[in-house]
């Protein structure tokens, strides 16, 4: 499990950067038109950190290996899934109703924090 959340964590991570660098150079005139520039800079924010926090999950599961620092890399990704992909869809599609996902992301994110802060705390 360890592996697979840095494999995932690392692919997410190039995406995060490919998808900001798109967003910054050729998107940057639609999403300043649609007043959606910050909001898809945000998505690509979470994205990257949560990338990242997933490398650091499977690093740590070497280390503590209890059931909750594993959920928490799943959380993790559900997280990305739900915040950063929902915010993603709503800069490109201009559906505001996907903005009622983002907060399921959000409750993703802190659920996997929690749940790394417990697991590696009762290993």
């Amino acid at each position: 499990m360890n592996k697979l959340f840095i494999l995932t964590g690392s692919a997410l991570g190039a995406l995060a950067v490919a998808l900001g660098a798109f967003g910054a150079h050729a998107l940057k005139p639609m999403l300043e038109a649609s007043n959606r520039l910050d909001t898809y800079e945000t998505a690509v924010k979470y994205h990257f950190y949560h990338g990242l926090a997933l490398i650091l999950t499977g690093l740590l599961l070497h280390f503590y290996e209890h059931k909750l620092v594993g959920w928490a890399g799943y959380a993790f990704i559900a997280g990305i899934v739900l915040f950063s992909g929902s915010l993603y869809l709503l800069c490109f599609t201009g559906i505001t109703k996907l903005g009622a996902i983002t907060p399921l992301g959000g409750l993703a994110f802190i659920a996997a924090w929690i749940m790394l802060l417990v697991g590696v705390a009762k290993s």
